[in-house]
């Protein structure tokens, strides 16, 4: 067997960009709906029901669309309108006008008529380009930090100030590790140690 040797520069080399298309057979049915869709000034409850009814999945897609949210905030939207009812297929299908009333609730319709009849600049599509990319972690980063301050909250009224935000703690073996909150504080955390001669605990 040859041995062929090979440098990091050979492999670089070598190396070239991975071309995909990001159109599934979904994109492309959700796509060929949408240039179904008729332009009209106003949108009603039945314009809606079509979409839902041509295909549950894909009509609720549309309606995120339009609506202009990600899936987990349109999902969590619909299932705070929906109460403890479902938000699935099955839940429709048991309960059509509930379930359309519900949606719609959400702005649906307007955000139908908005879309449809907006006059589009060129900047629009790089707009729309950066929200989709920039804006999706921007999103994602501020949901994190929500979550963060309401978890800071709770942990105030049980520790008040005993504890520390964003550090590194100490283990028992002398380990460390980065941590969102660390209870207790590293100023408790040094009585602690000083008093019973072992490293400061922290909780993630």
């Amino acid at each position: 067997m040859q041995i062929v040797v090979q440098t990091l520069e050979d492999i670089l080399g070598s190396l070239r960009n991975l071309e995909v298309d990001w159109r599934d057979y979904t994109a492309i049915q959700v796509i060929a709906d949408l240039q179904l869709i008729p332009v009209k000034t106003t949108y009603s409850v039945a314009d809606v029901l079509a979409l839902i009814e041509a295909d549950f999945d894909e009509g609720v897609l549309i309606c995120r669309l339009f609506l202009g949210l990600s899936k987990d905030d349109f999902t969590g939207r619909l299932r705070v309108a929906r109460g403890n009812k479902g938000i699935g297929v099955k839940a429709y299908r048991a309960d059509r006008v509930g379930f359309l009333k519900d949606l719609v609730s959400l702005g649906l319709l307007e955000a139908m008529a908005a879309e449809v009849n907006r006059k589009l600049h060129w900047s629009d599509v790089l707009v729309e380009r950066l929200r989709s990319g920039r804006g999706s972690a921007i999103s994602g980063q501020r949901r994190g930090r929500d979550v963060e301050d309401f978890a800071e909250g709770i942990i105030q009224k049980v520790f008040g100030e005993d504890y520390e935000v964003r550090c590194t703690f100490s283990g028992p073996r002398g380990t460390t590790a980065k941590c969102d909150f660390a209870i207790p504080s590293k100023k408790a955390a040094r009585i602690l140690v000083e008093s019973k001669g072992y490293g400061a605990t922290g909780s993630k």
